[in-house]
């Protein structure tokens, strides 16, 4: 199974966007329309855009995209979804300054966020950005402080915050059904199919100088371009940061963790030799108080004997364990004649109400509603960030929570931030 199959059997999938209610969520004829910039028209840009679309009383009348296939192909069907034709760039600086903009979503490469964020904060903007937070640790401490700055509404798209099988599973741990829990595992096994790595020209559509931007000019291939960047080292930082991140934010989420306190991890590339420089089997674990938290992920393999748990996190308490995935949790009480408890708990709208939560606290001027803040974003992007910078040096990390940053290694602490490429300046 590819990865873009994996993600269309998930609840990640998006058919029926646009059409899939009735009724917009909370608009009134009578309102006035909510006028949002898209910066980033390629497969999760406009997931996040229809999202909107669907919440009603939201206009885009504006998107910015490097790729001019992408840009025409975007405006033409936001026209076809909403009645009304968006203004096309392909600097997003460009599409800032457009009159009357209200709101910004940020659905592009990751080594972009940080600069369009922070642009589209000092412009005083609303802004929904897609996860991972930041490309580097020190990026995504710049991204905090401008959005501290400019008290506006954020939202990460952390969309698993909306899962309610994941709500039950913190429910059932509150009511200490598992007892107090000592270790927790999370792993993402498959097998993905890389794309083509042999270095040609990029497509006429992509201007890749600008699609590379601060992050380093590397020769093109399919295999670094649209949808399979997250492999790159250079620009996705592989499948914990990619993936990973995902359930180790709904960990940090259920159990009110804040962050890791020492991460050490291990691993190489084993089966893809030639296909990614990012690691391809990886064991990380993360301390967070007395409870080590154990990232590992095999991307060749069985995954694990039983399929189910192939995508998933365990809890392992004193008086059982929990296993909790998308849309479903088994329990396991301890005891020799227990019987294990099968729930399942679908939810396969999570993206787009994450999305209305960003729209409804921009129309209602309530940042109460939001449920993932930059701030706790930050830690989950930095918690896997630090997981790979001890991937990457080898050594056992210790992350200084008052002092924000790594201490006694600077090896490790070297990696907090990476040089901008010539003529981009570090925030």
């Amino acid at each position: 199974m590819n990865r873009r199959t994996f993600i269309k059997s998930s609840s990640l999938a998006t058919a029926g966007l646009a059409t899939g209610l009735s009724a917009p969520l909370f608009a009134n004829d009578h309102d006035k329309k909510l006028k949002i910039g898209l910066i980033g028209s390629g497969w999760y840009g406009m997931v996040i855009a229809k999202a909107a679309l669907e919440a009603g009383g939201v206009e885009v009348i504006a998107v910015a995209d490097v790729d001019s296939q992408h840009l025409a192909n975007s405006l033409n069907e936001l026209t076809s979804l909403q009645g009304s034709r968006p203004q096309g760039f392909k600097d997003y600086r460009e599409l800032l300054e457009t009159s009357g903009l209200e709101a910004v979503l940020i659905g592009t490469v990751t080594h972009w966020h940080a600069l369009q964020f922070i642009a589209s904060s000092q412009k005083g903007l609303p802004v929904y950005c897609e996860k991972p937070l930041a490309y580097d640790i020190e990026e995504g401490k710049a991204m905090v402080k401008a959005a501290r700055e400019a008290a506006n509404i954020v939202q990460i798209g952390f969309q698993r915050r909306q899962n309610k099988a994941f709500s039950r599973a913190k429910e059932l741990i509150g009511e200490g059904r598992i007892g107090k829990v000592h270790q927790i595992e999370a792993q993402i096994h498959y097998n993905p199919n890389i794309d083509d790595t042999t270095i040609q020209d990029p497509p006429t559509s992509l201007d890749w100088d600008a699609w590379c931007g601060p992050a380093p000019l590397l020769p093109y291939s399919p295999s670094k371009g649209h949808m399979s960047w997250r492999f790159e080292r250079a620009y996705g930082n592989g499948h914990l940061v990619d993936w990973g991140i995902h359930n180790i934010d709904i960990i940090r989420t259920i159990m009110g963790y804040d962050m890791p306190t020492s991460i050490e991890a291990q691993g190489g590339i084993h089966a893809l030799q030639g296909l990614t420089n990012t690691p391809d089997t990886l064991r990380a674990t993360m301390l967070f108080g007395e409870v080590p938290l154990i990232w590992q992920h095999r991307l060749w393999g069985t995954g694990e004997i039983d399929p189910q748990y192939n995508n998933g996190i365990f809890f392992h308490g004193e008086k059982g364990s929990l296993f909790a995935s998308d849309n479903r949790l088994v329990l396991k009480p301890a005891g020799r004649n227990s019987r294990q408890e099968v729930m399942e708990i679908p939810s396969p709208r999570m993206q787009e109400e994450h999305v209305v939560e960003f729209i409804r606290a921009v129309k209602t001027g309530n940042p109460g509603l939001i449920s993932c803040t930059i701030d706790s974003a930050f830690r989950s992007t930095a918690t896997v960030q630090l997981a790979m910078i001890a991937y990457e040096t080898g050594s056992r990390v210790k992350w200084d929570g008052e002092l924000q940053t790594i201490t006694g290694n600077e090896a490790a602490a070297a990696m907090l931030s990476r040089p901008y490429r010539e003529g981009y300046q570090r925030p």
